[in-house]
């Protein structure tokens, strides 16, 4: 078999986060201007080939610092190897009988890293997929996300929500409902794809310099919820109301309505917990131009309604001196 290549998307959180790892509600919509790449081939033995993010020679300390800064401590092979045990468990588990093959894992990303954009877990989705290919396994697509966030969370204690697999696996624009009963009885939460085309102008903003890890966030927040902390678990159910009513003003068309929900989003975070300023300055920069602002997910690449050119080459302008780089999000 001739090496194949598999691949993830960017995602961003539209409403409803970071309620999605607590039962909530959310909307997210993938973002194809970055992906993860990863190749699979025939090999004598199984073999995950480090990437640049992989390597531990450096020139100097302040190359080791940056490396640190902007990959964290760990790279990309954990993530591989992750998601190939918890395939290899899920294949056992429902007597499917893999081939006597082994295979040669590569993998290459361009989402910039720790800035929201779920770029560790795109890698595993894009390895899920190759891993299916290499051995013509099917997975059920309601099943599959959550096999994803078990590589992170299960094998990897890394914090995290089903949202960015959801969105990553079923693409285009999702609202998940991740109700408890539901999630009880059906072992997945409730997904209901909404048309593309019914999304207003929107904008992503992130800068490199400023990204962070979504434990950082994430480990406070699930401590403080798991001691019934009331400003938590109200900000939660507000969280999930944003997303209901974000979805029925989308189905409706009624898209200016949306813009203070966004905003909201955001507030209700900025009240419940402490926020890197810099990416609060940037929150407040894209506020200063007419347009909403909220994170994507836990990193603080921003997300919000932008609806003419002329607004995205000033806001554009204004993110400029801060690093910050913008974009329009291509979802189909």
């Amino acid at each position: 078999m001739p090496a194949a290549e598999y691949l993830a998307h960017a995602r961003a959180g539209l409403i409803g986060n970071p309620s999605d790892g607590y039962n909530g509600k959310t909307i997210s919509f993938i973002v194809r201007n970055f992906a993860a790449r990863v190749t699979i081939e025939d090999s004598h033995a199984i073999e995950i080939v480090p990437n640049d993010r992989d390597h531990s020679q450096f020139e100097s300390m302040l190359q080791l610092r940056q490396d640190v800064r902007r990959y964290g401590y760990y790279g990309g092979v954990r993530l591989l190897k992750a998601a190939c045990k918890v395939f290899g468990d899920y294949c056992e588990s429902q007597h499917i009988d893999l081939p006597k093959r082994n295979f040669r894992l590569s993998y290459r990303s361009d989402i910039p890293d720790h800035v929201g954009l779920a770029g560790s877990s795109a890698i595993i989705t894009a390895c899920f997929r190759a891993l299916m290919g290499f051995y013509d396994v099917s997975i059920p697509r309601e099943i599959l996300p959550g096999l994803i966030l078990s590589a992170e969370k299960t094998e990897l204690k890394i914090p995290a929500g089903l949202q960015d697999r959801v969105i990553q696996v079923y693409e285009g624009v999702v609202f998940m409902d991740f109700a408890r009963e539901h999630m009880d009885q059906h072992g997945h939460g409730f997904y209901e794809e909404l048309d593309p085309a019914i999304l207003p102008p929107l904008y992503i903003a992130y800068s490199t310099e400023l990204s962070e890890g979504t434990e950082v966030f994430h480990n406070d927040m699930r401590a403080r919820y798991d001691r019934g902390d009331p400003h938590v678990r109200s900000a939660i159910q507000r969280w999930a109301h944003l997303a209901e009513q974000t979805k029925f003003m989308l189905l409706r068309r009624q898209t200016r309505s949306i813009p203070p929900l966004l905003d909201e989003n955001f507030d209700l975070r900025r009240s419940i917990c402490p926020l890197n300023p810099g990416h609060v300055r940037m929150i407040e920069t894209a506020r200063s131009v007419g347009v909403s602002a909220k994170f994507t997910g836990s990193g603080g690449a921003i997300v919000g309604i932008c609806d003419d050119e002329p607004t995205f080459q000033r806001l554009s302008e204004a993110m400029d001196p801060l690093s910050v780089k913008v974009i329009r999000p291509q979802i189909t």
